[in-house]
């Protein structure tokens, strides 16, 4: 198995499982590009989540996995970035992990090795010890009943073209959270 922390000669490096806005061609991939240009981040390839995770789409059409041990859910799809610490830090403060907005936690993913496959192969399949971002405890239960308790096996183009409201088109004055207050109560 593989793990999240590993050690290079020079840099640690996290894997971080993305399934949501960070994805190649979503609203904030611009992160992940910048992290690649400053060789503080690189793409590793696609994966899913190893157990099932309910996966919800929350106020402006933000997506959050829920850190909800043995409900139901799905197998998410998504991509495995190596990040060094100084872009854990650039993406803690998008994700806003510092304000109760997301926290990272452990994720297993599984990833299939093509390395040893032959032509039209899929070859074998690793899991992987992760990170990723999910729902800070603090509401994460609750947003699984306010969506019904339904989610998502994947957030895809599509569903962001349609509902993802980016940062600076929402309305000014107040926060992340107070938005996910107002959508949890229904007032949103």
């Amino acid at each position: 198995m593989a793990d999240a922390k590993k050690v290079s000669n020079e840099t640690k490096q996290t894997l971080v499982f993305v399934y949501g806005t960070l994805k190649k061609d979503f609203p904030n991939h611009y992160l992940f590009q910048h992290l690649i240009s400053q060789k503080e981040a690189s793409y590793v390839g696609t994966c899913i989540t190893h157990q099932p995770q309910p996966l919800v789409i929350g106020p402006y059409g933000i997506p959050y996995m829920l850190y909800l041990p043995g409900s139901v859910g799905h197998r998410i799809n998504g991509e495995l970035y190596s990040v060094t610490t100084q872009g854990l830090v650039s993406l803690d403060e998008l994700e806003g992990t510092g304000v109760g907005h997301y926290e990272r936690r452990p994720v297993q993913v599984i990833m299939r090795e093509k390395s040893d496959a032959a032509e039209g192969e899929k070859g074998s399949v690793v899991l992987v010890d992760a990170e990723a971002y999910f729902a800070h405890r603090s509401f994460g239960e609750r947003m699984w009943v306010r969506c019904g308790r339904a989610g998502l096996a994947e957030y895809s183009l599509e569903r962001a073209a349609r509902d993802y409201v980016k940062k600076v088109k929402r309305p000014e004055g107040r926060s992340s959270l107070d938005e996910i207050e107002m959508f949890l109560s229904g007032t949103a």
